[in-house]
């Protein structure tokens, strides 16, 4: 190029220029060309995922197994050949089989599940303690009275201790039996899920039975309620084993006028030891009317539970509500307050058995479930009660 020469420059300046903006064009064709492929792409990867949906809601619902939920062969077998069908020869796979007159031993499955189920809706059972044997009695030797101690130096004689005071539990029991009942023809149906019908319907049955008893059980072929220990006013110092205290209402037939004070009262006559896991138990009718009890600045005693789950508290401890606990009335006892885990025994035997009976009832199936189960005071000193009296 001759730079002495404008328009040769000028010329090659314009070719220049030319060129850039035809290299440019091709870099804007090949960067169209990629953002229509990867969309191209996504397209087809959108139809894809479009398909499949389409594929699962297409897709006509599969009614469950018979069984369905079974997590071993011998649930299977109970399930699907004895409740179901009826085939007793179904039950050689059960270990814990007893006599047929007598029913058979449900599967390891369904009876947890029912005493999931029965720890959610029975109150007393949910804070008591529970404990499992095999065999029809249970006893339990409890000191009254522990050993004396005292301090020595390290070669100084040990004086003997005194004998510990021991006293025997055994809880009164019974057999306690319920009797759902379903049509064959529900039985027959694949999409019906048994084992959760029926250990709920057992659960149900037992836990309003077992309730009632807990509470003001006779202890006559049936455990013994705490409420039939006994009380008196003496205290945990002068008492007698097996008699529990209660505090008085001041009031023949309700409460007076400073029930708060009262109530705090019942609070501090249990030990602080087991204060710790103490729960109040009334029913409804007296939940009412504690609700509205105030402190003497106004405020409620009643403390609603913030959070999903939590107990409601009053004076800063749980409630349970407990249909069976009586009404406010002349010589009734609304109101416990303890540690019903350290007071009260369960004892029950581990087996749920059921009976199939298809002929008393007919067309009706009924499983006569059975369990034997008793309960009594265990610590006399860990439950308190509110009496209507003056």
């Amino acid at each position: 190029m001759d730079i002495e020469n404008p328009n040769a420059i000028a010329d090659a300046i314009a070719f220049e220029t030319k060129a850039d903006a035809l290299e440019g064009s091709f870099d804007l064709a090949a960067r169209q060309e990629a953002h229509d492929a990867a969309l191209a792409m996504l397209r087809g990867e959108v139809e894809e995922v479009k398909s499949r949906l389409e594929r699962v809601y297409r897709a006509p619902a599969v009614r469950p197994m018979l069984g369905a939920g079974a997590t071993s062969v011998e649930l299977k077998g109970f399930v699907d050949g004895y409740l179901r069908a009826g085939r007793e020869t179904e039950l050689k796979s059960l270990s814990q089989g007893v006599p047929a007159d007598g029913g058979y031993a449900v599967p390891r499955e369904i009876d947890e599940l029912i005493a999931r189920r029965l720890l959610k809706i029975s109150p007393v059972r949910s804070v008591a303690s529970v404990v499992q044997t095999s065999t029809s009695g249970f006893r339990r030797l409890l000191s009254t009275g522990g050993t004396a101690s005292g301090w020595v130096s390290e070669t100084a004689a040990r004086p003997d201790t005194a004998s510990p005071k021991l006293t025997e539990i055994a809880p009164p029991m019974g057999e306690l039996y319920a009797n759902p009942s379903a049509t064959q023809a529900m039985l027959d149906d694949a999409a019906f899920d048994v084992e959760s019908w029926l250990a709920g319907e057992i659960a149900g049955e037992f836990a309003r039975a077992e309730g009632a008893a807990f509470i003001n059980g006779s202890g006559t072929n049936q455990p013994k309620g705490f409420l039939q220990a006994g009380s008196s006013t003496a205290n945990d110092a002068t008492r007698s084993y097996g008699t529990l205290q209660h505090i008085v209402s001041a009031n023949a037939t309700g409460f007076d006028a400073s029930p708060d004070a009262k109530l705090i009262d019942m609070v501090f006559s249990l030990r602080a030891g087991l204060r710790q896991g103490a729960v109040w138990m009334m029913n409804s009718a007296t939940l009412a009317a504690v609700r509205k009890f105030k402190a003497p600045d106004g405020t409620f005693l009643w403390q609603a539970g913030i959070v999903d789950g939590q107990p409601n508290r009053l004076l800063g401890y749980p409630v349970i509500e407990a249909e069976d606990m009586p009404d406010i009335g002349a010589g009734a006892t609304p109101i416990a307050f303890g540690n019903f885990k350290a007071g009260y025994l369960i004892a029950e035997r581990s087996a749920t058995r059921i009976l199939r009976d298809p002929y008393t009832n007919k067309p009706y199936v009924q499983f006569y479930a059975t369990r034997r189960i008793g309960g009594q005071v265990l610590d006399s000193d860990a439950i308190k009660l509110l009496k209507i009296s003056t």
